[in-house]
C-alpha cells in the first residue's frame, strides 16, 4: 500500500476529488494549508529586488491510502488533468504504508481501506 499526499491549489479540488472517486473508493483526508515552493509564494516575476518577502499561499493537502497496483495509473491520471504547466500547479508525495487497520471490523491491509 502507498500513501498519496497531494498539495495542489485549491481551485483544482474538485477536479482531484473526481480523479480520485474514478480509480476507486478509498477515501482521502483534506486539510486546508498555507505554503510557497521555489518561488516563495510570486509568480514570474522579473525584478532586480532580491529583497522580496515570501508570500504564504493557500493550498489544500490532499492524502490517501491505495494499492499499490493503482498508484502509477493514479499519478498518471492526476499529472494529466492538474498540470496547466505553469508555477504552482502542485506535488505529490509517495510513502509506503507497512498496515492499516480498521478500528471496527479489526481487518488488516487492503481490507481496512
Amino acid at each position: 500500500m502507498k500513501e498519496l499526499e497531494f498539495i495542489i491549489n485549491s481551485q483544482k479540488l474538485e477536479l482531484l476529488k473526481r480523479i480520485l472517486n474514478k480509480n476507486g473508493k478509498y477515501g482521502a483526508t483534506f486539510d486546508f494549508v498555507m505554503g510557497y515552493g521555489h518561488q516563495q509564494g510570486h509568480g514570474q516575476i522579473y525584478t532586480r529586488d532580491d529583497n522580496q518577502a515570501t508570500n504564504l499561499l493557500p493550498k489544500v493537502s490532499i492524502r490517501t491510502v491505495v494499492p499499490d497496483e493503482i498508484v502509477a495509473g493514479l499519478i498518471n491520471d492526476v499529472t494529466n488533468e492538474l498540470s496547466d504547466g505553469s508555477f504552482g500547479d502542485g506535488k505529490i508525495f509517495v510513502r509506503t504504508i507497512d498496515d492499516s487497520i480498521q478500528i471496527r471490523t479489526k481487518s488488516h491491509g487492503i481490507d481496512a481501506l
